[in-house]
């Protein structure tokens, strides 16, 4: 089974792209992010004449989230809980019945959290993980098959960024940001990309500006996390780069992984 991330920057900007991709690369399952359109708006028709089950979480303009499957649906989930006053379209999670049991799927649009000067929004992005770690802690004692899977806006290591240096004052590459990182992984989860390679110059995003595409100058900010369920599935992770160089690109990529595992 083929589960895949994407931050698509605009769905209906891209929707050429994202059928055209979903044709070629032919995923079970694909978490977008950065739709940027409420749930009516979504270009759902498109998609679902190529086989898929569409669920959303939208909001106008920016963020949002959606799952495409082949898989129907046993359950949606809308929202990352523990705050009710946080209104961002930033977290949706589908359950899906397989051969070996439920598998549990999520795709999350961290917060960016710059400027880092600005309180609000760097505290905004540190809480958000605190209740993404929460509410991985509460799902991984169900001992189901789960891939956490997004954009997370952080830079793990500073071999996931070709210049490291210049984002030392980012908010993707803070220390506290990096370190709420390491205590989601450190629940149980397995890392997809780094368990096929410890390389660097593999990434997921590159500028818009400067020729940062042209340049390869990247980093790696889109992750997919594996409860050890998923992991004893694992076998196979993948950058799907060329992507970028198509006509109106996101500047995201799509980050692919394989699951032993079949629908029921």
């Amino acid at each position: 089974m083929k589960i895949v991330t994407w931050n698509i920057n605009g769905v209906r900007a891209r929707i050429g792209n994202l059928t055209h991709w979903l044709t070629e690369s032919a995923p079970d399952i694909v978490c977008l992010q950065e739709i940027k359109t409420v749930d009516d708006q979504f270009p759902r028709a498109e998609i679902e004449a190529l086989g898929y089950n569409v669920e959303t979480n939208g909001q106008k303009s920016f963020n949002g989230v959606a799952l495409l499957s082949k898989l129907p649906f046993d359950e949606v989930n809308r929202g990352l809980p523990g705050d009710d006053a946080d209104d961002h379209a930033r977290f949706i999670e589908g359950v899906f019945s397989t051969d070996q049991g439920a598998l549990r799927v999520a795709s999350l649009y961290l917060p960016n959290g710059n400027p880092i000067d600005d309180e609000r929004k760097f505290s905004y992005k540190l809480a958000w993980m605190e209740r993404l770690e929460r509410w991985a802690q509460e799902r991984l004692r169900l001992e189901e098959a789960l891939v956490l899977a997004g954009d997370y806006n952080v830079i793990p290591e500073p071999a996931d960024a070709r210049f490291p240096e210049n984002w030392l004052g980012d908010a993707l590459f803070q220390p506290q940001t990096r370190q709420a990182f390491r205590r989601l992984k450190n629940l149980g989860f397995t890392e997809a990309v780094r368990t096929v390679t410890d390389s660097a110059g593999v990434y997921t995003f590159w500028d818009y500006q400067a020729g940062a595409w042209q340049k390869n100058n990247g980093i790696r900010i889109d992750h997919l996390l594996l409860s050890p369920e998923a992991a004893n599935r694992f076998s196979s992770a993948s950058v799907e780069k060329h992507v970028r160089a198509w006509e109106k690109p996101s500047d995201h990529v799509p980050v692919a992984i394989e699951l032993s595992l079949q629908p029921a």
